[in-house]
């Protein structure tokens, strides 16, 4: 049987668009502020929700005992209980499966000798990432169950960037497998895209950043950043010390996220002035037009979004433009790769 055949090739780009769907889920989760409605993590029979009234009450008796409900919730009746339990309930239970979508088509591959060495190393990697990933999800809600009504903000940010990551990789090794023959370009066009790349995986850790904080909340303007309010308080920026502002405060890195906007876009024309001096294969060209478009669709999303000061469907339209705009760039990236 043909190694690194067809089915490889199915099953991979099914990881891909299980992992867009999860980072859309997990975007609802979010906004919806539904992440802490689950607060004991069971990976077999968690994956069943409550059944009847008495297990609703014994869920909702749960998260009555955390600081979620205690500082924030309190006035929740059990359906307003149940509407959030789903969201995070639906993230939980994609997470295996696309577990299950991984492992099991890879074992069965493996035994049937129908990967190469390659493709096996990557499929391990990919194995450790999305492992990894999930532990960064438990990591995560166990940082709002203790003394404070929310998740920490890095820990949010180190959890979507690797299941963004994990997509990227998946991406390349399936596109490893559809053009086994690469063109030779120039060096420094190249590195060009792998800066661009860099940037725009910084931009994605600050969008994590504005949704941790809920910094999205505020300076509802633009293109100038007006006073901001903030849960009835005016939003004042701390000087000491003076890079917290920018990792941790609501205007720094809201300032960050949009400074970066601008950089990205910068870098996408740079990117598509600078091809016009190379000769372009039509997957090239299709990778460079695809980036023009999607960082314009995604640039216009955020400033709606801030505009707006987001909306749920907002909000994840824009995280699906980030996943978009991502996706273009490792096209484009692999395109131009030797």
């Amino acid at each position: 049987m043909k190694k690194d055949n067809k089915r490889i090739i199915y099953w991979l780009l099914t990881g891909c668009a299980l992992i867009f769907i999860m980072v859309i889920v997990g975007g609802i989760t979010r906004l919806t502020h539904s992440g802490l409605s689950i607060s004991n993590y069971k990976l077999i029979s968690g994956t069943i929700p409550p059944m009847n009234e008495v297990e609703w009450q014994a869920a909702f008796e749960l998260y009555k005992q955390y600081p979620e409900y205690q500082k924030l919730n309190n006035h929740f009746s059990l359906e307003d209980f149940k509407d959030i339990y789903f969201w995070e309930w639906l993230h939980r239970v994609l997470g295996r499966v696309i577990g299950i979508v991984f492992i099991i088509p890879f074992l069965y591959f493996l035994v049937t000798k129908q990967l190469t060495k390659s493709t096996i190393k990557k499929s391990l990697i990919l194995l450790v990432m999305g492992s990894f990933q999930g532990f960064l999800g438990w990591y995560m809600v166990k940082s709002g169950l203790v003394d404070r009504p929310d998740v920490s903000h890095y820990r949010l940010s180190a959890h979507l960037t690797t299941a963004f990551l994990t997509f990227a990789y998946t991406f390349w090794v399936a596109l490893d497998l559809i053009f086994p023959n690469k063109k030779t370009v120039e060096k420094g066009f190249r590195n060009l895209i792998r800066v661009g790349l860099v940037v725009l995986i910084i931009q994605i850790i600050y969008g994590a950043f504005v949704a941790g904080l809920d910094a999205g909340w505020i300076h509802n303007h633009w293109p100038m950043m007006s006073e901001g309010k903030f849960m009835h308080e005016t939003v004042y920026i701390e000087q000491n010390p003076i890079y917290k502002n920018f990792i941790e405060g609501k205007s720094g890195v809201q300032f960050v996220h949009r400074t970066l906007a601008y950089i990205v876009v910068i870098f996408i024309i740079v990117i598509w002035r600078k091809s016009k001096q190379q000769i372009l294969s039509k997957y090239q060209l299709s990778g460079i037009l695809s980036l023009l478009i999607m960082v314009s669709i995604q640039f216009l999303l955020g400033v709606f979004t801030i505009l707006l000061q987001v909306p749920v469907w907002l909000g994840v339209a824009h995280q699906v433009g980030a996943f978009l705009l991502l996706s273009a760039m490792v096209f484009t990236l692999h395109r131009f790769s030797r």
